[in-house]
C-alpha cells in the first residue's frame, strides 16, 4: 500500500441517507456517498432508489457523467436500488461488486454496458483506494478503504460483518492507524464506543443503520472528533 492523499483532497458528500443532514436533500432509506479525490470521484453504495440518487447528485452540483467509479459494500436493495438508474444515466463507470453477489445482477449490470470487477479479496480500486474484499458470511460485504497521509478512512454500507471486524480487517491489511470511520454501523451494542478508542479510530462518522443510543454514545465519547452525518454533509476530513 504505497500511495497516500493529502487529506486536503479528499471531499466526502453524503448523497443518500435515511438521516437528514441539510434540508435541501431528500432522505430515503439506505446509504450513498460520493468521494471526490484530485483524479478521481467514486460514489460508494446507491441508495435505495435512482430517482432520489440522481435528484441529491444535482442537488450537490455533481453530474452523473463525473462519476467513475461505483463501489457497492452489498447487495440489499437499499444499498444497490439506485444503480441501474444511475447507469442509465451514465453507463461509463467501472462498478466494483461483491463475487457473491447474483449472476442476474451481473447481467443485469452488464447489459447497460458499465465494466463489472468483482472482489473477492483486498483490490486496489484507485490510487490510494482499495475494497477491504468480501467479508462475513451470512451477508458478504465489501468495505472502503482510503489510504490518507492521516492515516486509514474505512466506509461502511452496513457493516453486516461487524464494524469491528472490518476495522480490524482494514488495519491488518495496511498496518495503519485508523483515522476515520464512517457509514453504518448496522445497531451495535454501546460497548461499540469503548472497542473504536482501544483500537484508536481517532474520528467517527455514524449514520444510516447505526441507531440513535449509539450515535448520542459516540458524541458523549469522541466530542470534537465526532462528525455528525447524513444526506447532504459535506467531510473535508
Amino acid at each position: 500500500m504505497e500511495e497516500n492523499i493529502t487529506l486536503s483532497d479528499i471531499t466526502i458528500i453524503n448523497i443518500y441517507d435515511n438521516v437528514e443532514f441539510d434540508s435541501k436533500f431528500k432522505t430515503g432509506f439506505g446509504f450513498g456517498c460520493l468521494v471526490k479525490l484530485k483524479n478521481k470521484t467514486i460514489l460508494f453504495d446507491t441508495g435505495g432508489d435512482s430517482p432520489t440518487l440522481l435528484t441529491n447528485l444535482e442537488t450537490a452540483g455533481v453530474k452523473p457523467e463525473e462519476i467513475d467509479i461505483i463501489v457497492l459494500s452489498h447487495v440489499h436493495g437499499d444499498h444497490v436500488g439506485g444503480l441501474l438508474g444511475f447507469l442509465e444515466e451514465n453507463p461509463n463507470v467501472k462498478v466494483y461488486i461483491p463475487s457473491s453477489f447474483p449472476s442476474s445482477f451481473k447481467n443485469d449490470i452488464t447489459s447497460t454496458g458499465a465494466e463489472i470487477i468483482e472482489i473477492s479479496n483486498s483490490a486496489k480500486i484507485a490510487n490510494g483506494v482499495y475494497s477491504t474484499g468480501e467479508l462475513g458470511t451470512w451477508i458478504k460485504e465489501q468495505s472502503l478503504v482510503i489510504n490518507s497521509n492521516k492515516g486509514l478512512i474505512v466506509i461502511t454500507g452496513c457493516a453486516h460483518p461487524g464494524i469491528v471486524n472490518i476495522i480490524k480487517k482494514a488495519k491488518e491489511l495496511f498496518d495503519k492507524n485508523i483515522y476515520l470511520v464512517m457509514g453504518g454501523f448496522h445497531h451495535p451494542p454501546l460497548s461499540i464506543v469503548k472497542e473504536f478508542k482501544e483500537l484508536g479510530v481517532e474520528k467517527v462518522a455514524p449514520g444510516h443503520c447505526t441507531g440513535d443510543p449509539v450515535i448520542e454514545a459516540f458524541v458523549e465519547k469522541y466530542g470534537d472528533d465526532f462528525i455528525e452525518s447524513g444526506v447532504g454533509k459535506v467531510t473535508k476530513v
